[in-house]
């Protein structure tokens, strides 16, 4: 009886190390491994130099701020980060800030307090982030700035910024008008419908044109206004400036929403877009294709909103820890008239 005692109480004592080593290995636990891998502000385990790994079963969780849904190219973005999402099998939380930076900007501060591995957004504008990207890089959360950029001089406060070359495509569209007039030494008025103000596309957009078309002093813009990237808006614009302007030659877009709204308003004062009116307009949406396509729209630049893939690999390349490009730029042509209706029947948005 005395030796089976001591046998027992052999057998209880393997039987509690065992349980206790289970429970210090980190391999049952999840709060260390989750916060770190969040960007949190928890230590990581002592017992590896190895930086901790998120459960397998643990989902990445992306915040994402929506500039709104103001234009067929703002769908087919939204689209694609839903979809790719998806694919990614991220859990994504999305928010529509209908073009207001206040929006945007309690969107993030909801998602940081939801403690979200990565945010993500296109601001509405460019200026007004510092203070709350500092919060975000205060509670250790990345941030990754899609289709526009913010003008902050600090860049530690964002990871990357994934989107187009808004200049670029100004000098494009500029370009384009430089040639086509180039051996004319007729006048030739131009409108222009801008984006948001403030935002980067339009400030950028503006300037890549400026910048080319002063080459030729027979090229003038007459008259330039913002139509807020909207169809409904483009269409009030463009009728001011029809009984504004007697001489009217060329428009230049800031997206194909605005061209397709002030179509609508050439045609019912009688006239022919992109011929009594050339047209030039930047996005490539499938709408804007139809109308170069028919002639009415003559030169697109390019802009792809398909951004959903490159979001999603850099999200994964920052919480694996790898070193990643401060400036993604997506790869995108030109089209006229003739080349749109060659590519429409393959337009994907």
């Amino acid at each position: 009886m005395k030796k089976a005692g001591k046998l027992g109480m052999s057998l209880l004592m393997a039987t509690m190390l065992l349980v206790t080593s289970a429970c210090g290995s980190g391999n049952g636990g999840t709060n260390t491994a989750g916060a770190d891998n969040a960007g949190g502000t928890s230590a990581p385990a002592a017992a590896s130099s190895e930086p901790a790994a998120a459960p397998a079963d643990k989902k990445v969780t992306l915040g994402f701020a929506q500039v709104g849904a103001e234009s067929g190219w703002r769908t087919a973005n939204t689209n694609s980060i839903k979809e790719s999402a998806a694919a990614a099998g991220y859990d994504l939380k999305f928010s529509d800030a209908q073009q207001k930076q206040e929006n945007q900007i309690k969107a993030i501060r909801s998602y940081i307090q939801q403690k979200v591995d990565v945010i993500a957004f296109s601001p509405v504008v460019e200026s007004g982030w510092d203070t709350v990207l500092k919060e975000a890089k205060d509670a250790g959360i990345p941030v990754i700035l899609t289709d526009r950029a913010v003008d902050s001089s600090d860049t530690s406060l964002y990871e990357t910024f994934i989107g187009s070359d808004f200049v670029e495509e100004g000098r494009r569209a500029g370009q384009w008008l430089v040639d086509k007039y180039k051996d004319s030494a007729e006048e030739i008025n131009i409108v222009e419908l801008q984006g948001t103000t403030g935002s980067a596309p339009a400030i950028d957009r503006k300037t890549g044109f400026e910048e080319v078309i002063k080459s030729n002093a027979n090229l003038k813009v007459i008259a330039s206004q913002t139509g807020d990237f909207t169809r409904a808006k483009g269409n009030e614009v463009m009728q001011s400036f029809l009984k504004a302007n007697k001489k009217i030659d060329v428009l230049y877009a800031h997206n194909d929403d605005m061209a397709l709204g002030a179509i609508q308003a050439i045609e019912a004062a009688g006239l022919k877009p992109g011929e009594d009116i050339i047209i030039i307009s930047v996005d490539g949406v499938k709408d804007g294709f139809i109308a170069a396509s028919e002639g009415k729209i003559n030169f697109i630049v390019e802009c792809n909103p398909l951004l959903g893939p490159q979001l999603m690999q850099a999200v994964q390349d920052v919480l694996d820890g790898k070193t990643i490009e401060k400036r993604i730029v997506t790869e995108e042509g030109v089209f006229t008239s003739e080349q749109a209706k060659a590519a429409l029947p393959d337009r994907k948005y």
